[in-house]
């Protein structure tokens, strides 16, 4: 055979094989359905009424001092829990302190009220408290009331000379830190 028909048989059978492939990917019948899908995130946001717990000035060893404060949940999101970080920081104004933390001498009483209740969440000395992760409440669901706390902080009287403290004060800060809820497996 020659060149020529090699060539034309080679042509007329790419021809085919295109008409064949295009002929069998195509469909005289069409439809088409779309969704239109949203994947919103929820929103965790936890409320306190006060920006300051408790400012407390000439206190005294023997002094108690209450402070009063509410927490919300003002998200979308139930919490799992909301856990208390606490760190502070003496400024020894007066007498040298003799290696001696102030805050050994001040107890902390946290307490949350429910139902007309007063709980003990902890009673700890404030040097205790330092860099830690304290849980003061569980379950936490959106639209839920206000969880009513209040904190009483005692300066203890040791019973000796104690006048290294005088002038000094401590920066405490509190913050309190939302956790949310489990995951949901099958969420709906």
């Amino acid at each position: 055979m020659d060149i020529k028909k090699k060539l034309g048989i080679s042509i007329i059978t790419a021809m085919l094989g295109v008409i064949l492939i295009s002929g069998g990917t195509y469909s005289y019948f069409n439809d088409n359905e779309e969704t239109t899908n949203t994947f919103a995130t929820g929103l965790l946001n936890l409320g306190i009424n006060k920006t300051s717990i408790i400012d407390i000035e000439n206190l005294v060893p023997g002094d108690r001092v209450n402070g009063h404060f509410k927490l919300t949940n003002d998200g979308t999101v139930d919490m799992k829990e909301v856990v208390l970080h606490s760190d502070y920081e003496v400024v020894d104004k007066g007498e040298n302190n003799k290696g001696e933390d102030l805050a050994d001498y001040i107890t902390v009483e946290y307490l949350h009220h429910v139902n007309g209740n007063k709980n003990v969440i902890f009673k700890k000395k404030l040097s205790e408290m330092k860099n830690k992760s304290i849980p003061v409440l569980e379950q936490f669901p959106v639209n839920s009331d206000a969880e009513n706390f209040s904190v009483r902080f005692s300066f203890m009287d040791n019973k000796k000379s104690q006048n290294h403290f005088q002038g000094d004060y401590i920066r405490l800060q509190w913050r309190f830190e939302a956790m949310q809820r489990d995951g949901k497996p099958n969420f709906q």
